[in-house]
């Protein structure tokens, strides 16, 4: 059951005012807890079953103990288990009223209707504790998810595809569509997907998630109900579901397993239908802490110095999905205090942070990161974010703001952090005005980590080593691990995944350089000189703390 649709119930039933419904809300969000638990933790309910009998008197139904009970075969039959485990429902017993069915969330009436249209029958939902319907659900109709295929002839799928709008909106809003989505949804957020890709082809309808960087693909649904589906997540999004020649972008915000989930949806035409794109942003597994992004202690120390000036430009580079932003929002928040006034100017917002003013860029109405940038300087700031330092303008005014008292964190694309310097020169910023902002750069890749159940040392061959520029003598007896693939790890070898950092620290010298145009490879030779560890470096210090493999660090610096 959601926590919204908890809290609302005891709100609404005056056991709760706002405020601590409020409370219990964002403790189960920071914390992951039970909403159940955390009730009875906040002394609303003695026990469980207390809880239970509350909701059940809230939707007139029965409240049931589980915990002994065993269903005839015949029962067991009246609810297919593709169904049962879909919608969270186990039959009780069938009376002339109709099908009497424990349901994992009461709360939800949309499970009954799904029920009532894939069933044929008047179902009457009784309450027990979520864990005993739960168990006989895995008990009886076992634990799998079942194809795809199976749910959706169970439910009672034609996936027809009209093409008119009506035809379109009718299909894409039918129960076994609409749980169809769900499910990925959920398993996509179970598995911490970054990404959901939905891809039809001439003969199939693949998806696919990305976690920690890899695509790995789910069993495909049946290629005529692309279109169904597609069209779902453009209802979700608010799209124009009948616009299938141009591409589009979107948003989704739901709640999935509890958990507030924000999604960045695009569309693109292809041959065969449109291509869908998830962006998932899970705020509740994305820890924004300093501390907690596994840095080392003096690149630490350095980014609380450099984020807590008065003045100066820091850039954070790297390509897409090397976890910028990540570290940006990490920055801003160690920085949000009540004293200090924090704008950002984004494309788009990806995580709300409370107190700090967060802008939207959006082209179609002219709102660019320039003029969001210019407008800021007349809103009275402390500090800046800007999401994407894109053209010379936006430079130019971040230059202008560090130069008028303000500290600016930005980022840029670049391979490594003496290639920002060059970058912001390329653009038309001129020199001095670089030498005299720029505080500091930071490059960052995101690695996968080994997986912590299956992680064995091995020899690398010299082969590797060479690659690496490393000879025996260099390694010592210094040990070497790879990821064995486990069932923790879906057989990868590799779990979760850890940032390595390359700081270019903007002293006198370097200066000096900038203001002569130095090219890049100048700059980072003197920063090496001057003590910078660079990103291959610390992908070796990495690959001897057993955190990642040779492979990884091969692949990224």
């Amino acid at each position: 059951m959601t926590t919204q649709s908890v809290v609302d119930m005891l709100v609404h039933r005056g056991l709760l005012t706002g405020g601590q419904a409020d409370d219990i809300a964002h403790e189960i969000l920071t914390t992951g807890k039970d909403v159940i638990h955390e009730l009875v933790e906040f002394g609303i309910f003695r026990h469980e079953d207390e809880f239970w009998a509350l909701v059940a008197e809230e939707i007139g139904a029965e409240h049931y103990d589980l915990s002994t009970f065993e269903p005839g075969n015949e029962i067991l039959q009246l609810v297919p288990a593709g169904m049962a485990r879909l919608c969270g429902a186990f039959p009780i017993q069938l009376t002339a009223a109709g099908l009497h069915v424990a349901l994992t969330d009461p709360l939800n009436p949309q499970l009954l209707e799904d029920l009532r249209f894939g069933l044929g029958k008047n179902i009457i939902p009784v309450v027990a504790r979520t864990s005993q319907v739960q168990g006989l659900i895995d008990k009886h109709y076992g634990t799998g998810s079942g194809s795809f295929e199976e749910i959706f002839n169970q439910l009672g799928v034609t996936g027809k595809g009209g093409n008119d709008k009506g035809s379109l909106e009718a299909e894409a809003n039918s129960a076994p569509i609409v749980k169809f989505v769900e499910l990925v949804l959920q398993q996509a957020i179970k598995e911490k997907a970054s990404d959901i890709h939905f891809e039809p082809f001439e003969h199939e309808f693949k998806i696919r998630y990305r976690v920690d960087g890899s695509l790995y693909e789910m069993a495909p649904p049946p290629v005529h109900l692309a279109n169904s589906v597609i069209s779902r997540i453009k209802v979700m999004s608010n799209m124009n579901i009948a616009e299938r020649r141009l591409p589009q972008d979107g948003r989704i915000m739901t709640v999935v397993d509890n958990k507030p989930v924000d999604m960045r949806v695009s569309t693109l035409p292809t041959q065969y239908g449109e291509s869908v794109v998830l962006r998932v942003l899970d705020r509740s597994s994305v820890n924004l802490e300093l501390s907690s992004l596994g840095m080392p202690p003096f690149l630490f120390e350095y980014i609380q110095d450099t984020i807590h000036k008065p003045n100066g430009i820091f850039i954070v580079t790297g390509p897409t999905g090397a976890g910028k932003t990540t570290t940006l929002y990490a920055a801003l928040k160690e920085i949000n205090t009540i004293d200090a006034k924090l704008l950002t100017a984004e494309d788009p917002v990806e995580y709300d942070i409370d107190g700090i003013i967060q802008v939207p860029i959006n082209e179609a109405v002219g709102l660019t990161f320039g003029r969001a940038l210019r407008s800021f300087l007349r809103q009275d700031p402390d500090r800046i974010m800007v999401g994407e330092m894109r053209d010379v303008e936006t430079a130019q005014i971040a230059i202008q703001a560090s130069l008028t008292g303000h500290l600016v964190l930005s980022t840029l694309h670049t391979n490594d952090s003496a290639g920002a310097v060059t970058r912001l020169i390329d653009m038309g910023v001129e020199p001095f005005l670089v030498a005299a902002t720029l505080e500091g750069i930071l490059a960052q890749r995101l690695l996968r980590t080994i997986c912590k159940s299956c992680r064995t040392p091995y020899d690398p061959n010299q082969i590797v080593l060479n690659q690496l520029s490393l000879s025996q003598s260099d390694i010592g007896n210094k040990k070497f691990y790879t990821g064995a693939g486990c069932g923790v790890c879906n057989n990868s070898g590799y779990k979760g995944r850890k940032g390595i950092y390359e700081l270019l620290d903007v002293n006198d010298p370097l200066r000096e350089l900038i203001t002569q145009r130095a090219p890049t490879l100048v700059l980072r030779q003197k920063a090496i000189e001057l003590g910078m560890t660079t990103l291959r470096e610390d992908g070796l210090r990495n690959i001897y703390d057993g955190e990642t493999s040779i492979e990884e660090v091969l692949k990224y610096t």
